[in-house]
């Protein structure tokens, strides 16, 4: 698209808490300028509106698609509603940043991928911890060799949510902690392996919602490869990520929301290891902000490709389904896998 020193004009379509992480580095890039926010209720958008200093309140979510005056679109709907209205951004001529997860069918993703490429526009899936310094240094140490050839990851990522009415609990808008956080750990291991899995293997804990309150995932990537994680709704807040190398390991305290001055250890054994400070972004959202504005105004690839979410969406499914049955799936990362 090549547009040097032009302004993107930015609408938040909804008005969910994740917004306010947004915000601040909107405001703060010179390549991006917060512009408008949507509501399906015309007062509660104009209260947002007025409580952020948003210049522009639309009563609706097909106003602001409509509008001449926003050229990206932020997208931080329920799950199940993220496929259609990114879809409906794209073949309204705006370019789109979806929360994760980029959509929860296989074939979702597909028309998402297509619509772009028949508009043009570009769509990325929000996964703010991949543009972050400390995962770059992470995945640098791997690639230049040193902890060896990676053979296995372990991650997780839990909280306690005591609210029942919360929309991750809500089975019809495709709720359950797999799609919510386990989405993390698996996308980190996906990045640090370099690969995609082939087969799955879960187990999960439902509860009376029907979602997937707790689940613990094993995914082989080849013969000597293995991811393994857990997740939930119903253990106190915790994360990291452990690389396992033949040679040594890495680990990683804090990999999902880095704050601006994190600490990785790194070393040859378990008893050996040597603490790595890394300097990050004092708002951490900035470099998916910058990310897309790349895209967009430099036809640079996104970090997050469609591919790439494809996969992820396409771990977690089979992840669901070899709970469901108790047994082992086959990954199809290929184009032909459809949701049961």
């Amino acid at each position: 698209m090549g547009m040097p020193g032009a302004t993107l004009r930015w609408g938040l379509l909804s008005t969910a808490r994740i917004n306010r992480s947004l915000i601040p580095p909107l405001r703060a890039s010179p390549r991006n300028r917060l512009v408008g926010v949507a509501s399906r209720d015309p007062a509660r958008a104009e209260a947002y509106a007025q409580e952020w200093q948003i210049e522009r309140a639309f009563g609706s979510y097909e106003a602001m698609l409509a509008s001449p005056e926003i050229d990206v679109v932020y997208i931080s709907l329920p799950n199940r509603l993220h496929a259609e209205w990114t879809i409906k951004a794209l073949r309204a001529g705006k370019h789109v940043l979806c929360e994760k997860p980029l959509a929860t069918r296989i074939e979702d993703i597909d028309a998402i991928i297509a619509a772009a490429r028949e508009t043009g526009r570009v769509v990325a899936e929000a996964f703010m911890y991949r543009h972050h310094p400390q995962t770059l240094q992470v995945k640098s140490l791997i690639e230049r060799g040193t902890i060896g050839e990676v053979r296995l990851v372990r991650g997780s990522f839990t909280f306690s949510l005591t609210n029942r009415s919360n929309i991750r609990v809500n089975a019809d808008l495709d709720g359950g902690s797999l799609w919510d956080v386990g989405c993390y750990p698996i996308s980190y291991a996906r990045a640090m392996i370099g690969a995609e899995p082939v087969e799955a293997f879960g187990m999960q804990f439902t509860g009376p919602s029907g979602v997937d309150e707790t689940f613990i995932g094993t995914l082989r990537f080849g013969e000597n490869i293995f991811a393994q994680f857990d997740c939930g709704f119903g253990a106190p807040f915790r994360m990291h990520m452990e690389i396992v190398g033949s040679e040594g390991l890495i680990v990683v305290p804090r990999p999902f929301k880095p704050t601006a001055r994190e600490t990785i250890y790194i070393g040859k054994a378990g008893d050996q290891l040597e603490p790595l400070t890394i300097e990050g972004p004092e708002l951490l959202y900035l470099g998916e902000v910058e990310d897309l504005a790349d895209a967009i105004l430099n036809g640079a690839a996104p970090r997050v490709s469609l591919e790439d979410s494809r996969a992820n969406a396409a771990a977690i499914l089979a992840l669901l389904r070899s709970a469901r049955e108790g047994k082992p799936m086959p990954i199809q990362s290929e184009r032909e896998q459809s949701q049961p």
